[in-house]
This record gives structure tokens, sequence and C-alpha cells, in this order.
């Protein structure tokens, strides 16, 4: 299967993205939940991506300020990080626009954040509360190794990363969102091989899905990365 025609037109227009593999990212605001863990996640693999010639483009919604401050915070790569004012890509693309409510982007945020039209947020919600012995570990600390041990996702591990996220972000809100009318709209991944074949592609369906084994959410990468040293 092809790439679709947006994405391609987008990549031949990036120097250094024409050809190979790549790896492409829709972000969301820079101040969503999903962006930020994201990157968060991808930073530790980025020299195993680079090792299997494997380039990557993150594409978000925001502003150049915004760009600055995300890279600085998740210490993903500023060169690998574009930002558009408007989700012109996302629709080009289809990518879900999150609820449509009347009053505003408001009121359809809130009402997917209690999972309506929003699938699988509450239960991602919960499993960041009550951990997860199949994700791996997130915090290097004594006390959640007390609580419940090491070398997996322990109780309130992942939710204590959000909250830490959620202050950065609220700290600095207009940084991050310059615009609130697009905080809804949700993102996607596609994975396009040197013929501009799509390898993978994966389309949020709502908040906290910005991978189908949230778990492990770059799972899609392993066959990709399995002659790494170290792949995640």
């Amino acid at each position: 299967m092809q790439a679709p025609a947006p994405l391609l037109q987008r990549l031949q227009s990036t120097p250094g993205m024409e050809q190979g593999r790549r790896l492409m990212l829709l972000l969301t605001q820079l101040g969503d939940f999903d962006s930020m863990e994201y990157a968060q996640a991808l930073v530790p693999v980025l020299p195993q991506l680079e090792e299997a010639g494997i380039r990557i483009l993150a594409i978000a919604i925001g502003d150049q300020a915004g760009a600055d401050r995300f890279c600085a915070y998740t210490g993903f790569p500023r060169t690998a990080l574009e930002v558009d004012a408007e989700p012109t890509l996302h629709r080009a693309l289809g990518l879900y626009e999150g609820l449509n409510t009347a009053g505003g982007p408001w009121p359809g945020l809130l009402l997917m954040c209690a999972g309506i039209g929003s699938p699988g947020t509450l239960a991602e919600v919960f499993r960041g509360y009550r951990g997860d012995r199949n994700a791996p570990q997130r915090i290097d600390s004594p006390l959640f190794k007390l609580a419940g041990g090491e070398g997996f996702q322990r109780p309130f591990e992942l939710a204590t990363v959000r909250l830490r996220n959620m202050q950065e972000v609220l700290g600095h809100w207009r940084t991050y969102v310059p615009n609130d009318d697009f905080i809804t709209q949700r993102g996607g991944t596609f994975l396009i091989d040197a013929d501009d074949s799509l390898l993978y592609a994966h389309r949020d369906a709502g908040i906290l899905g910005f991978s189908a084994t949230m778990s492990r959410p770059l799972s899609f990468l392993d066959p990709y990365l399995s002659g790494c040293a170290n792949p995640n």
C-alpha cells in the first residue's frame, strides 16, 4: 500500500526526508498528554532508530516557541520537530478531530477526558494508577520500589509522570497551546519504506491513545529494530 499522498508531499518538501525509511508522527497540541508521552517514549530509542536507518519527523500543532520548550522539556530533537499553526495535514489525512460540541472546544475535550467519543481513555487513565506489569519502569525511585518492586510500571508511577507533564504544561499553557481551537484534534503514526510504501499506520481514536499498544507504545517498531543494539 502506498503511503498517503499528503504525507509524501510533506516529506518531499522536508530536506533529508525524501528517501529511506521514515517514521512520521502527526502529534496533537504540544501541551497534550499524548504528544508529551510519545516524545518521552521515543527519546531513549533514537539511537536505535538511527542505527536502523529510520529517520523521524514529528509535526505538531503549535508555534516555534512551544516547539522550543517542548524539546527542552522532553529531550526530543528540535531538528526532528516541525509545527503548524493549524492541523492542516491532520485534516488532509482524515485524522480524528475529536468531539465537536456547542460552546467551543473545551466542552468536547472534557467529554473526551470522561471517555465519551474517546475509546480507551478511561482504561488508560486507570492503568496509570494501578500499574502495569507488562509495561516498562518509568521512574527510578526507592519509593516506587518499596511500594511495588522494580522492573515494571508500578502503581501510580505513570500517573506521577502525567502529573509532572501536566504541571509543566499548565505553568506555560499559552506557550504550549497558543490556540485552544484544536485541543481535541488527534494524531497518527506512519512508518514509510524507502519505496514510499506504508509499513505501518495508527490513527488515534481518542485521548491517551497514540498507540495501539499503550503498555509498550513502540512495539510496532520491534521488527525494524530487531537487528539493533538494545531495541526497546
